[in-house]
């Protein structure tokens, strides 16, 4: 099961946090937002369709999500939690703690966005444009 967002980088993306990475729907970011790495999203999680969402909301779920710019691409993987509410309109956060909140896609995340391919990065603060695959299994 696949859901696809098209994300846009920004020159402010610095992908420095140490526990998560975001994308949002914003289309400005400052320099404090460390975490984000995609804005100005075309879906939300409201656009997740039903299944999608019924198979997150569990412990046993495996998420990998795959960033891809022009020149770069990463893989993260990580897990579903049976308290994800995934209501947020705006802001989707992957996360390597068991933290879990509206914005929290997934949990125990093998990434967050000081670990991300600088290539991908880079074009990001460019301002060239990701595809995100979000693939549960």
């Amino acid at each position: 099961m696949n859901f696809k967002i098209m994300a846009k980088g920004h020159e402010n993306v610095l992908s420095l946090h140490k526990s998560t990475f975001e994308i949002t729907k914003d289309k400005d970011l400052t320099l404090s937002g460390d975490c984000i790495i995609g804005l100005d999203i075309d879906k939300s999680m409201e656009d997740f369709p039903k299944e999608f969402k019924e198979k997150l909301a569990n412990d046993d779920t495996k998420v990998i999500v795959e960033l891809k710019t022009p020149n770069a691409s990463d893989t993260i993987e990580g897990f579903g939690h049976h308290d994800l509410s995934l209501s947020h309109p705006t802001d989707i956060v992957c996360r390597k703690s068991t933290f879990v909140c509206s914005r929290t896609l997934m949990i125990k995340s093998d990434k967050a966005a000081i670990d991300l391919n600088r290539d991908l990065i880079a074009d990001l603060a460019n301002g060239e444009s990701m595809d995100v695959n979000i693939e549960l299994i």
